[in-house]
């Protein structure tokens, strides 16, 4: 499962490349305004970090014809950008034309199984359910891109499917179970999958005893 980190703030995205395991980065209005910079600087600025994997931008027109202007605006910005649009029927119509154009897209906002079937069907890139905000409603995320999985799998769609609005790490390690493609996951998820209090236990434990037979740094 390919590792993605939902954030905008660079030094968060410098840290999970640092560890080896940054396979994407998705952006949205709401991440790029957190890092307190103009948008368009902070975009650029993790398409120069890491130009060799996909950074999802979202276009903010609700119109179809807006989001295909703004999408080949964000697309000049990088061969690695991917745009990021919302599961309307005025985003189908945009998706249509960009996937002929060969632009990549990221359909975001989805949270069924059909909403999958259709990004699906009209090429999209990637497709991301919303794991966490389905269960906020009473609903079972988890359920639900098993769902898309298995349907996916059933006709041989090519899309990906990128598990978004992970809350914390069991979502994370459903998903692989699952065989989800890529997890985009908050920069504070990923530091807790790194952590287990008895891999602090026994370094502690190797180290007292390291220092007892007498063993040192070299």
């Amino acid at each position: 499962m390919k590792i993605f980190v939902d954030t905008a703030k660079i030094e968060e995205i410098r840290k999970v490349k640092e560890w080896g395991i940054l396979d994407g980065v998705t952006t949205n209005p709401t991440l790029l305004s957190q890092t307190g910079k103009p948008w368009k600087e902070a975009a650029l600025e993790i398409l120069r970090e890491i130009p060799d994997k996909p950074v999802s931008l979202e276009v903010i027109a609700t119109d179809a014809e807006g989001m295909i202007k703004e999408a080949r605006e964000l697309a000049k910005m990088g061969p690695n950008v991917v745009i990021k649009i919302p599961f309307t029927t005025e985003g189908l119509k945009a998706i249509r034309v960009l996937t002929e154009e060969g632009i990549k897209t990221n359909v975001t906002l989805v949270f069924s199984p059909l909403q999958a079937l259709v990004a699906g069907k009209l090429g999209a890139t990637y497709v991301s359910p919303f794991l966490g905000r389905v269960d906020d409603i009473g609903y079972d995320g988890m359920l639900v891109t098993e769902e898309i999985v298995h349907i996916y799998e059933v006709y041989g769609i090519e899309t990906e499917i990128i598990a978004a609005s992970i809350r914390h790490v069991d979502h994370v390690r459903r998903c692989a179970h699952l065989g989800v493609d890529i997890a985009t996951i908050p920069f504070k998820v990923i530091e807790q999958m790194l952590k287990h209090p008895l891999t602090d236990i026994g370094l502690s434990k190797f180290l007292e005893d390291a220092k007892k037979a007498g063993i040192q740094i070299l």
